[in-house]
């Protein structure tokens, strides 16, 4: 009788699946790294993007709403100053857009050149007494002001933030 042999080593069927599970796995394994890379980096942006309005809220936190020498709140915006250094109130701040400055400002009013590719936003509204939702840009005697903070990372918005300041 005749013995059969038996191969000590894998067959070529069995070595080519073992390849395709292994490439499978280091795939599956570079998708997930990149995906997590992605997800680190835009939760960076946010957490920045939220430490730049908070540096706004802060700077207008202890200001007036509106310029204190006038009677009536006629107007929103500037009185005439000319850079962010010099606004003595929160409705100053209407329309500021720190692109304009090249890099998004702290609570101090200094430039964060490091953020240079991040801009921050803010508008001032006159609102209604009865309803914050309603604009009354008309309305001299409306004592509440909403401040809105967007902050933008390359011209794409990634955050912002709106509160209610009252003049009194």
């Amino acid at each position: 009788m005749k013995e059969s042999r038996r191969s000590k080593g894998f067959s070529f069927v069995e070595i080519l699946i073992s390849i395709i599970l292994v490439g499978l796995s280091i795939t599956a394994l570079v998708v997930a790294s990149n995906s997590f890379t992605q997800a680190n980096a835009t939760g960076a942006d946010i957490s920045t993007a939220e430490f730049l309005v908070e540096q706004i809220r802060e700077l207008t936190a202890m200001l007036p709403v509106a310029d204190p020498d006038e009677t009536t709140w006629t107007a929103l915006g500037l009185n005439g100053e000319a850079t962010v250094t010099v606004y003595d109130d929160v409705d100053d701040f209407d329309d500021f857009d720190s692109a304009a400055l090249g890099a998004p400002i702290d609570a101090h009013r200094n430039p964060l050149n490091a953020l240079a590719h991040f801009s921050q936003r803010v508008t001032v509204k006159k609102v209604s007494k009865t309803d914050f939702n309603e604009v009354k840009d008309d309305d001299f005697d409306t004592p509440f002001a909403r401040v809105t903070v967007q902050v933008f990372l390359n011209g794409r918005e990634v955050s912002s933030a709106s509160w209610i300041r009252a003049r009194y």
